[in-house]
């Protein structure tokens, strides 16, 4: 009964937090400028100034939209010398039989500002084998990758978080960047399965009890 009740609890929190970040999501508005050591909120709409380096790109694979399989294209941007890099997932692009086309994920090397949201790397709950193959040659597969194993493939540190390009940038591909798409409803719904499981079990206990009194 006790474990119940905490799962149930737990469900609530999450459901909280959940909650949090599609408010924080939907209050932002504006772009705030950014620089390297600036510290941003989940979701904050910035403004940032750099240089794509276009020959180290990486293809996050398992990515499903619309129930088609592809991957997000996440290039790194020179945001200013000696600063680390910061990643800019540029968007969803459907999955090519047999093989990707370098050039269909090009994008210039000049000097430019790119708009987006603060955000994360996707993750998932079980992850097999390597999350970046050491192989040589860009742009490398990765499936689901930390920003440490960024870090180690590029050889070279990058930014805490992710700027997911904006849906009117150019240079991009299909955006449509939400909070996490399970929302609190669900999590409230699991919060009271498990309490009235915990409701059910305690009952059937008093019950027994009683009987064993008789």
């Amino acid at each position: 009964v006790v474990q119940f009740a905490g799962l149930g609890a737990w469900q609530i929190s999450r459901g909280l937090d959940k909650r949090a970040q599609q408010e924080a999501f939907d209050a932002q508005s504006g772009f705030t400028s950014w620089s390297d050591g600036v510290a941003v909120r989940p979701f904050q709409k910035l403004k940032v100034t750099g240089q794509f380096d276009t020959d180290r790109q990486l293809l996050l694979e398992n990515i499903i939209v619309n129930g088609q399989v592809g991957y997000y294209v996440v290039t790194p941007l020179h945001v200013a010398r000696d600063a680390p890099l910061l990643l800019v997932n540029r968007g969803w692009v459907a999955q090519s039989v047999p093989s990707e086309d370098p050039a269909r994920i090009e994008v210039g090397s000049d000097r430019l500002t790119v708009l987006g949201r603060a955000g994360t790397l996707p993750r998932a709950g079980y992850r097999m084998g390597d999350a970046i193959p050491s192989t040589p040659g860009w742009p490398k597969q990765a499936v689901y990758p930390t920003l440490d194993d960024v870090t180690t493939a590029l050889g070279e540190p990058v930014q805490a978080f992710v700027l997911l390009m904006d849906p009117d940038e150019d240079n991009g591909f299909v955006r449509q960047w939400v909070p996490e798409k399970m929302g609190p409803g669900r999590h409230y719904a699991y919060a009271l399965q498990w309490f009235a499981m915990g409701i059910v079990l305690a009952g059937l206990l008093l019950w027994n009890y009683r009987k064993r009194g008789l």
